[in-house]
């Protein structure tokens, strides 16, 4: 298992959570952004930056997933596409996507753009994200990473 990181829009928060976590486990952790991000020097840390533009760290991510790797992402389209290839999607905070809400997540999110390029006012974005988010993305990743470690 590696753990894939949708770093450019992942709260520094939820950066520590995962850091603390690669540490502990020794599981790969690869962070893909389109600018630098400071990661701890750690062997089974890394930083992949990518060239600046609509969906490139995205695609880096996709083109690199495996089967059972777990990817962390509030990007649905990219949780869509790394579900289809057998990996897990995971989003900052704490909702693990499958592939029967996926789908219905996309149309949402289609709606909702429809909606908004018609000129819809459709409220500003996600509420930040609070101590229940984090905790419950902390252990969902938890969850998971046990798992992964007990049937290794």
């Amino acid at each position: 298992m590696n753990i894939w990181v949708d770093a450019d829009a992942c709260p520094v928060v939820i950066k520590e959570i995962l850091f603390k976590a690669a540490k502990r486990t020794g599981i790969t952790m690869t962070l893909v952004a389109n600018r630098f991000i400071q990661v701890p020097r750690l062997e089974n840390i890394k930083m992949l930056k990518v060239s600046a533009g609509f969906d490139v760290a995205d695609n880096e991510i996709v083109k690199r997933v495996a089967k059972d790797d777990l990817v962390i992402t509030g990007d649905i389209p990219l949780a869509a596409e790394v579900i289809e290839k057998g990996a897990q999607a995971l989003n900052p905070r704490g909702e693990l996507y499958s592939a029967s809400s996926i789908k219905s997540k996309l149309n949402m999110r289609d709606f909702m753009d429809t909606m908004r390029s018609s000129g819809v006012q459709t409220g500003g974005g996600p509420p930040p994200l609070n101590q229940t988010d984090r905790q419950n993305f902390a252990n969902h990743l938890d969850r998971i990473l046990t798992q992964y470690i007990s049937s290794s």
